[in-house]
């Protein structure tokens, strides 16, 4: 809470920033003038609620970031009961291990980092390898905004932190009492997994020293996590604002205690750390806080990570962490960096703070990862740009790049390049990649797709002559097996494991894991080559090979598949290279996991899935009117005897991506838009808000709010084209700033969100009146543009005389 006043002898002007608590900052500034009040609206930031999405399977990280920053500030506990694993180290309840320096965001598997971590300790500690884990205080929650964290221990000891790019500060303020106070720095400390699939982290080794200047430095080596990353090393330079009375380092196995009273120590398996002491006094804070800490010891730690060097770690507290008031400069400079880079791209005279919250908090929540690693890349020397943590483009590549480009048309450039140069130096382009090692690979190639998308849209600067040298290798040749122990068949690393069936008969065999998923992202995949190679002008050869290749979903589409009455579904092929003998369930997908042929998805999901050649995939549904009602069943509650009842039992899932589209397909269809927006308000405002349950299902990097976002708009993209399919924003108004003095604008009139008044009765785009219920990428956002909706309550046909979006275009 920020509190000033002056006095001029005519009034008080006294400025309160409002705090609303569970983890949103400050809503409101109300401005006191002689008994006057004024409501002004706070700063984009201040709409952001972090723990959005932290709970309920949301797997989001609520700690302290900056945009793609290295590091990810926040606190780590252990499971409980059926809690599932800590993914971004947060857990509602539970006993906290640590704060550390590393996290991600919104992901599944099996956790990655929570490295690089301190405790604080009340009592005396004879043995630092024991368990110290401990929980929050009684009725205590989290706290967080963007650019600050707190968490209060049940030993009476209150956590702060702050973070910059590279490095952060943690503030332990103590209890007052007689007891030691300590820190503890378990190097071996990380985040793990319960789930016992074979792709936990491990400790393999590290170092610690004490240094002469007052500092400790030293690195941890780890391995395992979601991607199933190799040995990776992280080095770690920290300091105190308080003398500690007594600093030792340790070394054991276990939980036994080997040795301790060192000032440094380096060992492979066994678990290393430090000690830090302290008795009393306060450091560097001010007045003003010491009143507020009411004498109980604060200790102000200041922590730097590096991918290099030790010497580097240290360089970014000296760079990146200021003298004076540092923990408030780190916050306020926090909240600058997201308003900048990000949270201003969209603005809208919109007063319903709920929405506004809503429309933040969403941006917030996408841009956690990717983690831009520029110059902190230890496995090549490169002038171009480095992106790390990046999970994963299956999840993302549907909705999330395509606004990427969008909202930071720089970074997303950087992306591209990045993702180019890990295919010069590794050899593949990334579909999941952490700790600068690739993985893992849940379907197909879908950075194809993101490479497509980036060319069709006309990224600047990105050497189009390698990206389709990347592309053309994930298209022809095989990677080799990394034995994942949950599917073993062929590479979950990278590239297309089934790529030998694919070439030789045109369809996958179940002797392939994911074999229909991995057949129907390979069509698409290779529609996206298609592309590239018209563009760059390759022969007509090499195009209509992949335009061919693009069509091979439908070689698993099986006639004998019915449900509902509705014949025709994509279906595995047994290694004889014929259907199973008694005909596949739609509404079977056999686990929908690793080592089932449906990924994260059913059948009757994926058969909407060939989006680039709907023309083939209407008729083969039977026509217009029998594809509106398979696709309409899609959506009807209890349509799905084994669904989700969060859900009510709907075919369609809305925590998983492969159906993201699927709710705007009527749009095929002239005359339907109007269910296209039916189905997609209904998904957007029954299953999303700014709740810690707030998502539908794993945030996944991000994906899970940008398809909310897209649904704010108003929008929805088909990647590696140039066609946004056409909804009705959930704004009244709003404007996004595209760079380079463009802007995209969008109004409405007529509509009201609570009394279901959000159809479309007319359109205008760039001030024409407009039938179509797509818009392309040059209508709007090449060059900037309008898009004005009149909204009602009336089911209108007004798309009914338009032309198809994507007809035929392979």
């Amino acid at each position: 809470m920020k509190r000033t006043s002056s006095h001029d002898g005519t009034g008080i002007y006294l400025t309160i920033f409002l705090m609303v608590m569970s983890g949103l900052s400050f809503l409101v500034c109300a401005v006191l003038y002689n008994y006057g009040v004024t409501v002004v609206l706070a700063r984009p930031a201040d709409y952001v609620r972090p723990f959005m999405g932290s709970e309920g399977g949301g797997n989001m990280f609520p700690g302290v970031t900056r945009p793609f920053g290295s590091v990810k500030m926040g606190i780590d506990l252990a499971t409980y009961g059926g809690s599932g694993d800590p993914y971004s180290g947060y857990l509602p309840a539970g006993n906290v291990t640590g704060f550390s320096m590393m996290h991600e965001s919104g992901t599944g598997g099996a956790p990655k980092y929570g490295v690089v971590s301190q405790l604080p300790i009340v009592g005396t500690v004879t043995n630092p390898l024991l368990k110290y884990d401990l929980p929050r205080a009684d009725g205590a929650k989290d706290e967080a905004m963007v650019g600050y964290y707190k968490a209060n221990l049940s030993n009476n000891v209150q956590v702060e932190m702050s973070a910059s790019r590279h490095a952060g500060i943690m503030r332990h303020t103590f209890p007052q009492s007689g007891e030691e106070k300590n820190i503890l720095v378990d190097v071996s400390h990380f985040l793990p997994s319960n789930r016992g699939l074979g792709i936990e982290q491990h400790y393999v080794g590290g170092a610690i020293n004490l240094r002469e200047d007052g500092r400790y430095t030293g690195y941890g080596i780890y391995n395992g996590g979601w991607n199933m990353g190799v040995n990776w090393k992280i080095h770690f330079c920290g300091e105190f604002d308080v003398n500690p009375s007594k600093a030792v380092t340790f070394i054991g196995t276990g939980e036994t205690l080997e040795d301790i009273g060192k000032n440094s120590t380096e060992a492979m398996t066994k678990r290393v750390g430090a000690l830090f002491t302290f008795q009393g006094g306060n450091g560097t804070i001010s007045s003003r806080i010491r009143r507020r800490q009411q004498a109980g010891l604060l200790v102000e730690s200041k922590i730097g990570v590096s991918w290099m060097s030790e010497e580097k770690a240290c360089e970014f507290i000296d760079e990146e962490i200021p003298e004076e008031d540092a923990f408030n400069t780190l916050i306020n400079e926090t909240k600058d960096a997201w308003e900048e880079e990000l949270l201003t791209k969209i603005s809208t005279t919109e007063t319903d703070t709920n929405k506004l919250s809503l429309l933040y908090s969403t941006i917030y929540g996408m841009f956690i990862i990717p983690s831009d690693r520029t110059g902190e890349n230890p496995g090549w020397e490169s002038d171009e740009p480095y992106y790390d943590d990046i999970f994963t483009l299956w999840d993302c590549y549907r909705s999330h790049t395509p606004l990427f480009h969008i909202l930071s048309p720089s970074r997303y450039s950087d992306f591209i390049r990045s993702m180019i140069d890990i295919w010069r130096h590794d050899g593949w382009l990334p579909d999941g990649r952490s700790s600068n090692f690739n993985g893992r690979i849940q379907g197909g190639t879908n950075a194809d797709n993101v490479l497509a998308d980036a060319f069709v849209k006309g990224v600047p600067s990105i050497d189009w002559d390698d990206a389709w040298s990347a592309v053309l290798n994930d298209a022809e040749n095989e990677p080799p097996n990394n034995n994942d122990p949950q599917a073993p068949d062929s590479s979950t690393k990278e590239g297309r494991g089934a790529i030998s069936d694919w070439k030789a008969y045109g369809h996958i065999t179940t002797k392939f894991s994911r074999s229909v998923s991995r057949a129907s992202e390979y069509s698409s995949n290779d529609f996206a080559i298609a592309q590239l190679a018209k563009g760059l002008n390759k022969p007509a050869a090499i195009y209509e090979k992949y335009v061919n290749r693009s069509h091979n979903w439908e070689n698993h589409w099986d006639n004998r598949s019915t449900v509902y009455g509705f014949s025709g579904f994509l279906s595995p092929i047994t290694p004889s290279h014929s259907f199973p003998a008694s005909a596949w369930d739609p509404l079977d997908c056999s686990g929908c996991y690793w080592d089932n042929p449906y990924y994260q998805g059913m059948p009757y999901e994926y058969s909407f899935n060939a989006h680039h050649d709907m023309s083939r995939l209407i008729k083969r549904m039977g026509g217009d009117t029998t594809f509106i009602a398979r696709l309409s069943k899609m959506f009807e509650p209890n349509s799905n005897p084994n669904g989700d009842t969060r859900f009510g039992k709907t075919i369609f899932n809305p925590g998983n991506e492969p159906s993201f589209a699927s709710p705007y397909l009527f749009n095929f269809v002239p005359g339907n838009q109007w269910r296209s927006v039916a189905a997609s308000r209904h998904i957007a405002r029954s299953y999303y808000s700014t709740a810690a349950n707030g998502l539908p299902g794993n945030s996944d990097a991000g994906a899970m709010q940008s398809w909310l976002l897209w649904s704010m708009l108003g929008l929805y993209p088909i990647t590696g084209t140039t066609t946004f399919l056409i909804a009705s924003p959930q704004l009244a108004d709003f404007a996004i700033d595209l760079g380079g003095g463009k802007t995209f604008s969008v109004t409405t009139t007529g509509g009201n969100e609570e009394a279901g008044e959000w159809f479309v009765q007319s359109l205008r785009v760039n001030g024409e009146a407009w039938n179509k219920s797509w818009v392309e990428w040059a209508d709007v956002f090449e060059n900037g543009g309008t898009m004005e909706y009149v909204l009602g309550a009336e089911k209108t046909q007004w798309d009914a005389d338009g032309e198809r979006p994507l007809w035929e275009i392979i």
